[in-house]
């Protein structure tokens, strides 16, 4: 399932996504649960949204939906290591995203391409 949605979704590099966040048009949503970010580190000002969460969120008719999950704006997924952000990217895109994303190996490749790394809430 993993490898189709990597077929049907723009894949991006660590370099390419932080390319796009420095423009700063794109939210990055980082899809991990609280004890990962608590774990490794967050990329800063990345958007919190467990991947359970994702649909209800990212439905504008939810009553749950929140604003970073707007369906005209650049959006980029991260996990930890591209799959769940991957498969995430194509449900946003099935859901009517058109300008949905991936980090590619997740946040073990943001952090091998020597990007920066924050403790959870530094970056809030």
């Amino acid at each position: 399932m993993v490898q189709e949605a990597r077929q049907r979704v723009e894949n991006l590099s660590a370099d390419q996504v932080a390319a796009e966040l420095d423009g700063g048009a794109a939210v990055l949503i980082d899809l991990r649960e609280p004890g990962e970010q608590e774990q490794n580190g967050v990329i800063p000002g990345a958007v919190s949204a467990p991947r359970g969460m994702l649909e209800f969120w990212a439905d504008p008719a939810s009553p749950y939906h929140r604003p970073e999950f707007d369906p005209g704006r650049r959006i980029i997924l991260h996990c930890a290591s591209g799959g769940r952000s991957a498969l995430a990217a194509d449900t946003l895109r099935q859901m009517g995203y058109t300008k949905v994303a991936h980090l590619d190996g997740g946040m073990k490749a943001w952090a091998e391409a020597g990007r920066p790394v924050a403790k959870r809430g530094a970056q809030e």
